[in-house]
């Protein structure tokens, strides 16, 4: 499912990055290290971390996307960082779990 179409289904506010990335499944985790042990290519990573190694770690993931859980926000620094390594950021005031569930119905009903 390309990001455009996940943001648009869920509401995501887009804090920056491309929205043509393709999405293939979904990953929740705060731990970086474990997170980078584990997600996988194309994964919508789900988070409450918002430092600027969130971008590093996604980008070395191939992360499709981050999704800022509880309506962290990002500061300008991670912006930055991100764009630079080509991630796409966004934010969402529900909770993780919330999102989980959101996302699930979506990449069940295709």
């Amino acid at each position: 499912m390309k990001l455009h179409v996940l943001s648009d289904r869920l509401s995501l506010t887009h804090i920056c990055g491309s929205l043509d990335k393709e999405a293939k499944g979904v990953y929740v985790g705060d731990l970086l290290s474990w997170v980078m042990s584990h997600a996988v290519e194309g994964d919508v990573w789900i988070t409450i971390m918002s430092n600027v190694n969130v971008a590093a770690v996604a980008s070395l993931t191939e992360a499709a996307c981050v999704i800022l859980a509880e309506g962290v926000e990002p500061d300008p620094e991670t912006i930055r960082a991100a764009r630079e390594k080509d991630v796409t950021i966004f934010s969402d005031k529900r909770s993780a779990y919330q999102l989980c569930r959101s996302l699930g119905a979506l990449f069940s009903d295709g």
